[in-house]
């Protein structure tokens, strides 16, 4: 399948955005590894299939809709009080929403095919800028997408436990599924 020219939007009633989450330390066996979900974003595209170079996306996330799905792994299981709790940190301790509401994504370079293309850009976290590159494809009507994000590139100190023995890896996988809807 090929993507048509043209402006298009997405976001949480055409596709969904994860952040899956592993576990390090000595006590890696009493923690969970997380798929969290962001519940609220919008994004938009302007696609140039001759030239892909011409293309533009951008994305915004309301840093405080992150919301944790599924916890895998563990001594226990995951509780909907330890899920409230995870959601309380992330907006508390880790991307303090309350100063820095919003995540941006930002292209500044896409290349290749439908096939397989890479969008670079400055993605904003926690009020710090970074490039990062998304890896995907077009299938089945879809756009897929991946980037890794390394926490403590954007100066966050991956969540720590029991002194230090339970962690949450510095890196943390992005993924996304999107359909594309004309701009009207």
């Amino acid at each position: 399948m090929s993507i048509t020219a043209g402006s298009y939007t997405f976001g949480p009633d055409s596709g969904r955005i994860f952040i899956h989450t592993t576990r390090t330390g000595l006590g890696a066996k009493a923690g969970h590894d997380l798929t969290i979900e962001v519940t609220r974003w919008h994004g938009d595209a302007t696609i140039d299939a001759a030239s892909p170079a011409g293309s533009s996306v951008t994305v915004e996330v309301d840093a405080g809709s992150l919301e944790v799905r599924t916890g895998t792994g563990g001594v226990k299981p995951l509780t909907d009080s330890d899920r409230e709790e995870i959601g309380r940190i992330i907006r508390e301790k880790i991307l303090h929403t309350d100063r820095h509401p919003t995540i941006t994504f930002r292209s500044s370079r896409v290349d290749g095919t439908a096939e397989s293309f890479h969008i670079e850009g400055d993605l904003t976290i926690a009020g710090t800028s970074r490039l990062v590159t998304v890896q995907g494809l077009v299938a089945d009507d879809r756009v897929r997408g991946s980037a890794v994000i390394v926490q403590s590139r954007w100066g966050i100190r991956p969540y720590s436990a029991l002194f230090g023995a339970l962690k949450l890896s510095d890196e943390v996988e992005v993924r996304l599924d999107v359909g594309l809807a004309v701009k009207g």
